[in-house]
């Protein structure tokens, strides 16, 4: 069993195709353990209710942005250790330095290629295969 499949992704955004986008980008890398939320809250919840190892979560969505939920998710034992990719707009340098001093483990920016994404993950959990 390769790394991907052992991993539980929770994908956090507003936007049904971007989450489409990434769920197909995720599946294609060999994640079989894929959930949806469509806002930071109902994100929230399904970590608080499940605790998945990382969380790829929009900034921009309505009842609890981006930020909202990492801090959520930083600030529960539970999911504190959980890793969490921000997607950004390109060259949001505000939002990647708030980020990061939440606690994000890396940024994707979109649009993103599969590869980019790949990349992003590799750098919080090493080789994927």
């Amino acid at each position: 069993m390769s790394l991907a499949e052992k991993i539980k992704v929770l994908i956090v955004d507003d936007q049904v195709t971007s989450r489409l986008l990434l769920g197909d980008a995720l599946q294609q890398l060999g994640f079989k353990q894929i959930t949806v939320a469509g806002d930071g809250e109902q994100g929230a919840k399904i970590m608080a209710q499940q605790p998945h190892h990382l969380v790829i979560s929009d900034f921009n969505m309505p009842k609890m942005d981006g930020l909202g939920l990492l801090a959520a998710v930083r600030n529960n034992p539970a999911t504190k250790k959980a890793a969490f990719i921000m997607l950004t707009a390109q060259g949001d340098r505000a939002l990647v330095t708030k980020a990061a001093a939440l606690g994000a483990n890396n940024v994707l920016a979109k649009p993103f290629t599969i590869e980019k994404m790949k990349a992003a993950i590799e750098a919080v959990f090493g080789a994927l295969k």
